[in-house]
């Protein structure tokens, strides 16, 4: 396993593609937060929201880079031959699985991490200072919506990485990834009947995950914020089974 983390660690930092899908995921998720803070209306009764979700809206667009990055570096290697190299250096292919999902969650881990803190900089910097404590992380609401959304982040990395790893190329497991992330919720609001549209709020994995930003009003979310982070996580564990199980026994 060490050796597999290794190789994973060298390929990870030797292509130009992860360096940059992480940049951006910073750049992109700091910049749609910072945008989305300076346009709020705050008053001296305060800013008419739950804050500290509003500071991290820009998650919504850096969970795109980090599914591309999980597809990249699994997909990159089927498109261009390179898994017969990966799987002839370590034979056991569960381990080197497990190796990309390591390093895969290491990277985004630290992006991630960075990216979250950035958008909570940004918040306190441009709101007004109203005399509370919500953007700081010494608040115990704050702090879980700033921790669960690191891992949220990585759990969309991973179940990015499960459905590349069994669709193999690159574009369709783009597509899959992104209308699972996307398209579900969209098709949610379209449903008039509102039991069928808490359902669809409850399993689906941005909907459901992305409950741990919230820090007010918890009684009126479809489903509480743990809870929905752990929805998300069955989605990856799904999909890295799926995933790690056609890797197994399928060819190269």
């Amino acid at each position: 396993m060490r050796l597999a983390l290794h190789a994973e660690w060298t390929k990870m930092r030797t292509v130009a593609s992860p360096l940059w899908l992480l940049l951006g995921t910073v750049a992109a998720t700091v910049a749609l937060s910072t945008v989305t803070t300076s346009v709020v209306n705050c008053t001296a009764s305060g800013c008419g929201g739950d804050t500290t979700k509003l500071t991290l809206m820009g998650v919504y667009l850096g969970q795109a880079l980090v599914g591309i990055l999980a597809v990249v570096i699994i997909s990159g290697e089927h498109s261009t031959g390179m898994i017969r190299t990966t799987l002839t250096a370590v034979p056991r292919r569960a381990t080197a699985f497990a190796a990309k999902a390591t390093t895969l969650t290491g990277v985004v881990a630290v992006s991630g991490t960075v990216a979250v803190l950035g958008s909570v900089l940004t918040g306190r910097l441009i709101l007004p200072d109203l005399g509370d404590r919500a953007l700081s992380l010494s608040d115990g609401p704050t702090l879980r919506a700033v921790f669960g959304t690191v891992l949220y982040l990585i759990l969309i990395g991973l179940l990015s990485l499960g459905v590349a790893t069994a669709v193999r190329d690159s574009a369709t497991s783009i597509g899959v990834v992104l209308g699972l992330l996307y398209i579900v919720p969209i098709v949610s609001q379209t449903i008039s009947d509102p039991d069928w549209q808490r359902l669809l709020e409850k399993i689906a994995p941005m909907s459901a995950g992305l409950a741990i930003q919230a820090t007010t009003d918890l009684g009126s979310l479809p489903i509480s914020p743990w809870a929905g982070l752990g929805v998300t996580a069955g989605w990856a564990a799904a999909a890295l089974l799926a995933g790690g199980l056609l890797l197994r026994i399928r060819d190269a």
